[in-house]
C-alpha cells in the first residue's frame, strides 16, 4: 500500500503544472485588455463606456465583448494565447470593426 501511495505521488511530479486564473480574474484580464486598446478607443470615437457585455465565443475560440457607447455598439474579439509553459493565459485583441 505504501508503494502504491508513493509511486502516485512520485508520479504527480512528471505531470506538467498548468495555472489557471479564476473565471473572474480571467474576464478582469480580459476587460483590462479591451479597455488598454488604442484601436478600440478609436473605433467607439473615445466615448465614455456606457456598458461592456460578454457575449459567445467563436468557433475558434475567440471571446466576445460588447462595448457600448452612447454613440455605438462595438464587438470585440479576444483571441486566447495559450503560453507554451505553465503560465496564464492572455488575450489577443483582434483588430475592431466598425462601430453600429
Amino acid at each position: 500500500m505504501r508503494r502504491a501511495a508513493l509511486f502516485a505521488l512520485l508520479s504527480l511530479g512528471a505531470v506538467p503544472a498548468e495555472a489557471a486564473l479564476s473565471g473572474y480574474y480571467d474576464s478582469a484580464e480580459q476587460i483590462n485588455m479591451i479597455l488598454s486598446n488604442a484601436a478600440i478607443a478609436d473605433a467607439v470615437h473615445q466615448a465614455p463606456i456606457d456598458g461592456l457585455t460578454r457575449g459567445k465565443a467563436r468557433k475558434d475560440g475567440a471571446v466576445e465583448w460588447i462595448v457600448r457607447t452612447g454613440r455605438c455598439t462595438l464587438k470585440v474579439y479576444l483571441t486566447p494565447v495559450v503560453p507554451d509553459y505553465p503560465g496564464k493565459t492572455t488575450y489577443r485583441v483582434d483588430p475592431p470593426g466598425a462601430c453600429k
